[in-house]
Protein backbone atom coordinates (compact mmCIF):
# COMPACT_ATOMS: atom_id res chain seq x y z
CA UNK A 1 0.00 0.00 0.00
CA UNK A 2 3.10 2.17 0.69
CA UNK A 3 4.62 1.71 -2.56
CA UNK A 4 1.33 2.63 -4.27
CA UNK A 5 1.05 5.96 -2.24
CA UNK A 6 4.52 6.68 -3.15
CA UNK A 7 3.96 5.69 -7.03
CA UNK A 8 0.97 7.76 -7.32
CA UNK A 9 2.49 10.84 -5.65
CA UNK A 10 5.39 10.82 -7.72
CA UNK A 11 3.63 10.27 -10.56
CA UNK A 12 1.52 13.94 -9.55
CA UNK A 13 4.88 15.16 -9.25
CA UNK A 14 5.93 14.22 -12.36
CA UNK A 15 2.62 15.87 -13.96
CA UNK A 16 3.01 19.10 -12.92
CA UNK A 17 6.65 19.00 -14.16
CA UNK A 18 6.44 17.67 -16.79
CA UNK A 19 8.09 19.05 -20.16
CA UNK A 20 7.13 20.42 -22.95
CA UNK A 21 9.27 19.90 -26.21
CA UNK A 22 7.20 20.44 -29.22
CA UNK A 23 4.28 22.29 -29.07
CA UNK A 24 3.36 25.87 -29.51
CA UNK A 25 1.74 26.70 -25.97
CA UNK A 26 2.60 26.12 -22.55
CA UNK A 27 -0.17 24.96 -19.82
CA UNK A 28 -0.10 25.55 -16.18
CA UNK A 29 1.09 22.12 -15.64
CA UNK A 30 3.70 21.96 -17.93
CA UNK A 31 7.42 23.34 -17.50
CA UNK A 32 10.49 24.70 -20.04
CA UNK A 33 13.58 23.82 -18.80
CA UNK A 34 17.18 23.13 -20.93
CA UNK A 35 17.25 20.94 -23.92
CA UNK A 36 12.97 21.66 -24.13
CA UNK A 37 11.14 23.83 -26.52
CA UNK A 38 8.04 25.90 -27.57
CA UNK A 39 8.00 25.56 -31.68
CA UNK A 40 5.21 27.68 -33.48
CA UNK A 41 2.55 26.28 -35.40
CA UNK A 42 4.52 26.89 -38.39
CA UNK A 43 7.56 25.93 -37.45
CA UNK A 44 8.77 29.79 -38.06
CA UNK A 45 9.50 30.64 -34.42
CA UNK A 46 11.51 28.55 -30.79
CA UNK A 47 11.52 29.57 -27.54
CA UNK A 48 13.89 27.99 -25.24
CA UNK A 49 17.11 28.49 -23.83
CA UNK A 50 20.46 29.33 -25.72
CA UNK A 51 23.61 30.73 -24.98
CA UNK A 52 25.54 33.33 -27.43
CA UNK A 53 28.33 33.83 -29.22
CA UNK A 54 31.22 32.00 -26.87
CA UNK A 55 29.37 33.04 -23.82
CA UNK A 56 28.53 29.90 -21.93
CA UNK A 57 25.46 31.85 -20.19
CA UNK A 58 22.09 30.34 -20.39
CA UNK A 59 19.28 32.90 -21.46
CA UNK A 60 15.27 32.04 -21.84
CA UNK A 61 15.09 33.64 -25.86
CA UNK A 62 13.06 33.26 -29.25
CA UNK A 63 15.43 32.63 -32.50
CA UNK A 64 13.70 31.19 -35.67
CA UNK A 65 13.36 27.94 -36.18
CA UNK A 66 14.22 26.97 -39.64
CA UNK A 67 17.29 28.51 -40.06
CA UNK A 68 20.93 26.86 -39.42
CA UNK A 69 22.62 30.16 -38.11
CA UNK A 70 20.72 30.57 -34.58
CA UNK A 71 19.31 34.03 -34.76
CA UNK A 72 17.98 35.26 -31.53
CA UNK A 73 15.14 38.02 -31.87
CA UNK A 74 13.78 38.40 -27.80
CA UNK A 75 15.39 37.33 -24.75
CA UNK A 76 13.92 37.59 -21.29
CA UNK A 77 16.74 37.71 -18.94
CA UNK A 78 19.30 39.45 -20.92
CA UNK A 79 20.48 41.20 -17.54
CA UNK A 80 20.15 38.23 -15.58
CA UNK A 81 21.97 35.07 -17.27
CA UNK A 82 21.89 31.96 -15.73
CA UNK A 83 24.77 30.15 -15.18
CA UNK A 84 24.71 26.25 -16.13
CA UNK A 85 21.46 24.32 -16.69
CA UNK A 86 19.37 25.12 -14.35
CA UNK A 87 16.99 27.59 -15.61
CA UNK A 88 13.23 26.21 -15.88
CA UNK A 89 9.96 28.55 -16.79
CA UNK A 90 6.24 27.73 -15.95
CA UNK A 91 2.94 29.78 -15.21
CA UNK A 92 2.71 30.06 -11.32
CA UNK A 93 -0.52 30.33 -9.06
CA UNK A 94 -0.88 33.50 -10.02
CA UNK A 95 -1.08 33.49 -13.99
CA UNK A 96 2.27 34.96 -14.57
CA UNK A 97 5.10 33.21 -16.53
CA UNK A 98 8.36 32.55 -14.02
CA UNK A 99 11.96 31.95 -14.56
CA UNK A 100 13.72 30.78 -12.17
CA UNK A 101 17.20 28.73 -11.08
CA UNK A 102 16.69 25.21 -9.86
CA UNK A 103 19.90 24.99 -7.89
CA UNK A 104 17.76 28.41 -6.03
CA UNK A 105 14.38 28.27 -6.65
CA UNK A 106 13.74 31.61 -3.94
CA UNK A 107 15.65 33.67 -6.34
CA UNK A 108 13.29 34.66 -9.28
CA UNK A 109 15.28 35.58 -12.64
CA UNK A 110 12.66 37.09 -14.82
CA UNK A 111 8.91 37.41 -14.64
CA UNK A 112 5.73 38.67 -16.69
CA UNK A 113 4.45 40.45 -13.59
CA UNK A 114 0.71 41.13 -14.50
CA UNK A 115 -2.47 40.92 -12.60
CA UNK A 116 -5.11 38.06 -13.36
CA UNK A 117 -8.94 37.82 -12.44
CA UNK A 118 -8.92 35.08 -9.68
CA UNK A 119 -10.44 31.74 -10.32
CA UNK A 120 -9.08 32.27 -13.84
CA UNK A 121 -5.82 30.98 -15.18
CA UNK A 122 -3.20 31.62 -18.11
CA UNK A 123 -1.09 29.70 -20.71
CA UNK A 124 1.16 30.84 -22.82
CA UNK A 125 1.90 30.65 -27.08
CA UNK A 126 4.23 31.12 -29.35
CA UNK A 127 3.71 32.56 -32.22
CA UNK A 128 4.03 32.49 -36.08
CA UNK A 129 4.88 35.91 -35.99
CA UNK A 130 7.79 35.50 -33.30
CA UNK A 131 4.97 37.23 -30.33
CA UNK A 132 4.79 35.01 -26.91
CA UNK A 133 1.10 35.73 -25.52
CA UNK A 134 0.19 34.80 -22.41
CA UNK A 135 -3.85 34.73 -22.53
CA UNK A 136 -6.42 33.90 -20.04
CA UNK A 137 -7.92 31.17 -20.58
CA UNK A 138 -11.73 31.55 -20.27
CA UNK A 139 -11.64 34.47 -22.30
CA UNK A 140 -8.55 34.22 -24.42
CA UNK A 141 -8.15 37.76 -23.43
CA UNK A 142 -3.80 38.89 -23.75
CA UNK A 143 -2.75 40.27 -20.40
CA UNK A 144 0.64 40.38 -21.64
CA UNK A 145 3.01 39.42 -24.71
CA UNK A 146 6.80 39.44 -25.57
CA UNK A 147 6.18 42.59 -28.57
CA UNK A 148 5.41 44.82 -26.13
CA UNK A 149 8.88 44.33 -24.03
CA UNK A 150 11.31 44.32 -27.01
CA UNK A 151 14.70 44.01 -27.17
CA UNK A 152 17.14 44.50 -30.38
CA UNK A 153 14.81 43.66 -32.76
CA UNK A 154 11.20 44.86 -34.58
CA UNK A 155 9.59 41.76 -36.41
CA UNK A 156 7.04 42.34 -38.89
CA UNK A 157 3.88 42.93 -37.16
CA UNK A 158 5.88 44.70 -33.67
CA UNK A 159 4.66 48.45 -32.97
CA UNK A 160 7.62 50.62 -31.98
CA UNK A 161 6.61 53.34 -30.49
CA UNK A 162 3.77 54.54 -26.62
CA UNK A 163 1.08 52.96 -25.84
CA UNK A 164 -0.21 56.32 -24.19
CA UNK A 165 -3.42 54.66 -22.48
CA UNK A 166 -0.86 51.93 -20.68
CA UNK A 167 2.28 53.95 -20.61
CA UNK A 168 4.16 51.59 -22.40
CA UNK A 169 7.02 52.63 -24.54
CA UNK A 170 8.06 49.70 -27.16
CA UNK A 171 11.64 50.41 -28.37
CA UNK A 172 14.73 48.59 -29.48
CA UNK A 173 18.57 48.57 -27.44
CA UNK A 174 21.15 46.59 -28.48
CA UNK A 175 22.88 44.07 -27.22
CA UNK A 176 26.11 44.69 -25.01
CA UNK A 177 28.24 42.91 -27.17
CA UNK A 178 28.00 39.38 -29.85
CA UNK A 179 27.95 37.45 -26.59
CA UNK A 180 26.14 39.44 -24.35
CA UNK A 181 22.48 39.87 -24.63
CA UNK A 182 22.12 42.65 -21.83
CA UNK A 183 20.83 46.17 -22.16
CA UNK A 184 24.12 48.32 -24.39
CA UNK A 185 24.37 51.91 -25.27
CA UNK A 186 22.41 52.10 -28.30
CA UNK A 187 18.77 52.82 -29.18
CA UNK A 188 16.08 53.73 -31.33
CA UNK A 189 12.80 55.04 -30.53
CA UNK A 190 9.70 57.33 -31.43
CA UNK A 191 9.71 61.31 -30.43
CA UNK A 192 6.28 61.87 -30.16
CA UNK A 193 6.93 65.78 -29.79
CA UNK A 194 6.24 68.11 -32.73
CA UNK A 195 6.15 65.91 -35.89
CA UNK A 196 6.98 62.39 -34.94
CA UNK A 197 10.35 60.96 -36.02
CA UNK A 198 12.50 57.89 -35.05
CA UNK A 199 15.57 59.17 -33.25
CA UNK A 200 19.08 56.92 -32.68
CA UNK A 201 20.58 57.23 -29.27
CA UNK A 202 24.16 56.66 -27.81
CA UNK A 203 23.01 56.73 -24.33
CA UNK A 204 21.39 59.97 -24.11
CA UNK A 205 23.33 61.38 -27.23
CA UNK A 206 21.38 62.10 -30.63
CA UNK A 207 23.32 60.11 -33.50
CA UNK A 208 20.65 60.33 -36.27
CA UNK A 209 17.42 60.61 -37.08
CA UNK A 210 14.77 59.50 -39.37
CA UNK A 211 12.02 62.67 -41.27
CA UNK A 212 9.09 63.46 -39.75
CA UNK A 213 6.51 61.08 -40.62
CA UNK A 214 5.12 60.30 -43.53
CA UNK A 215 8.40 60.08 -44.78
CA UNK A 216 9.04 59.18 -48.51
CA UNK A 217 9.90 55.19 -47.78
CA UNK A 218 12.21 53.41 -50.56
CA UNK A 219 12.44 50.45 -49.12
CA UNK A 220 10.21 48.55 -51.45
CA UNK A 221 10.59 44.89 -49.52
CA UNK A 222 8.63 46.10 -46.71
CA UNK A 223 5.57 48.68 -46.11
CA UNK A 224 5.60 50.65 -43.20
CA UNK A 225 2.21 51.91 -41.34
CA UNK A 226 2.75 55.27 -38.91
CA UNK A 227 -0.65 55.56 -36.36
CA UNK A 228 -1.08 58.54 -34.21
CA UNK A 229 -4.20 59.23 -32.35
CA UNK A 230 -4.76 59.82 -28.76
CA UNK A 231 -4.27 56.42 -27.30
CA UNK A 232 -1.17 55.74 -29.48
CA UNK A 233 1.92 56.21 -31.64
CA UNK A 234 3.77 53.85 -33.40
CA UNK A 235 5.16 52.55 -36.93
CA UNK A 236 4.58 48.98 -37.64
CA UNK A 237 5.34 47.00 -41.01
CA UNK A 238 5.03 44.22 -42.98
CA UNK A 239 6.54 42.33 -45.73
CA UNK A 240 4.10 40.88 -48.64
CA UNK A 241 6.69 38.82 -50.02
CA UNK A 242 6.49 35.59 -47.97
CA UNK A 243 9.83 34.08 -49.62
CA UNK A 244 11.70 36.60 -47.30
CA UNK A 245 12.16 36.88 -43.84
CA UNK A 246 13.15 40.87 -42.23
CA UNK A 247 14.39 41.95 -39.18
CA UNK A 248 15.10 45.02 -38.42
CA UNK A 249 18.26 45.22 -35.37
CA UNK A 250 19.67 48.08 -33.79
CA UNK A 251 23.47 46.10 -33.45
CA UNK A 252 25.84 46.82 -31.01
CA UNK A 253 28.18 48.47 -33.06
CA UNK A 254 26.20 51.34 -33.28
CA UNK A 255 24.06 50.83 -36.42
CA UNK A 256 20.22 50.63 -37.69
CA UNK A 257 20.49 47.73 -40.30
CA UNK A 258 17.19 46.26 -42.17
CA UNK A 259 18.35 42.63 -42.85
CA UNK A 260 17.11 39.78 -45.28
CA UNK A 261 17.02 36.20 -45.56
CA UNK A 262 16.26 33.72 -48.28
CA UNK A 263 16.68 30.09 -48.35
CA UNK A 264 18.21 30.54 -51.67
CA UNK A 265 20.76 33.14 -50.12
CA UNK A 266 21.02 30.67 -47.00
CA UNK A 267 22.73 33.86 -45.42
CA UNK A 268 21.66 37.45 -43.67
CA UNK A 269 22.05 40.23 -46.16
CA UNK A 270 22.69 43.68 -45.60
CA UNK A 271 19.61 45.86 -46.81
CA UNK A 272 19.76 48.81 -45.47
CA UNK A 273 21.79 50.61 -42.59
CA UNK A 274 22.10 53.72 -41.17
CA UNK A 275 24.64 55.78 -40.08
CA UNK A 276 26.55 55.46 -43.29
CA UNK A 277 26.72 58.88 -44.54
CA UNK A 278 27.89 62.39 -43.44
CA UNK A 279 24.04 63.33 -43.84
CA UNK A 280 23.29 60.73 -41.83
CA UNK A 281 24.57 62.20 -38.66
CA UNK A 282 22.41 64.28 -36.47
CA UNK A 283 23.55 67.55 -36.03
CA UNK A 284 26.43 67.55 -38.84
CA UNK A 285 26.16 70.70 -40.34
CA UNK A 286 25.07 72.48 -37.61
CA UNK A 287 22.31 75.08 -36.90
CA UNK A 288 19.95 76.62 -39.70
CA UNK A 289 21.72 74.57 -41.98
CA UNK A 290 21.14 71.52 -44.37
CA UNK A 291 23.05 68.68 -45.27
CA UNK A 292 23.46 68.26 -49.47
CA UNK A 293 24.82 65.70 -51.13
CA UNK A 294 27.13 66.63 -53.89
CA UNK A 295 28.44 63.29 -55.49
CA UNK A 296 28.42 60.06 -54.46
CA UNK A 297 30.89 60.45 -52.08
CA UNK A 298 30.78 63.81 -51.49
CA UNK A 299 28.52 66.08 -48.68
CA UNK A 300 28.07 69.91 -48.25
CA UNK A 301 26.66 71.72 -46.06
CA UNK A 302 24.38 74.55 -46.98
CA UNK A 303 22.56 77.78 -45.22
CA UNK A 304 19.04 77.92 -45.09
CA UNK A 305 17.30 80.08 -47.01
CA UNK A 306 17.93 83.83 -44.91
CA UNK A 307 21.17 82.43 -42.96
CA UNK A 308 24.42 83.30 -44.31
CA UNK A 309 27.81 80.91 -43.08
CA UNK A 310 29.27 82.62 -39.89
CA UNK A 311 32.83 81.09 -41.04
CA UNK A 312 32.65 81.42 -44.39
CA UNK A 313 35.68 80.71 -45.59
CA UNK A 314 35.09 77.16 -44.06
Amino acid sequence: MEAEKLFLLFSLIMLQFSSCTSQDSLKTNHTIKEGDLLISKGNIFALGFFSPGSSTNRYLGIWYHKIPEQTVVWVANRNDPIIGSSGFLFINQFGNLVLYRKDDQKLLVWSTNVSVEENDTCEAQLLDSGNLILVRKRSRKIVWQSFDYPTNIQLPGMKLGLDRKLGTDRFLTSWRSADDPGIGDFSLRINPNGSPQFFFYNATKPISRSPPWPWRSQMGLYKSAFVNDPDEIYCVYTVPDDSYLLRIIVDHLGLVKVLTWRESDGQWKDYWKAPQFHCDYYGHCGAYSTCELANLNEFGCACLPGFEPKYPLE
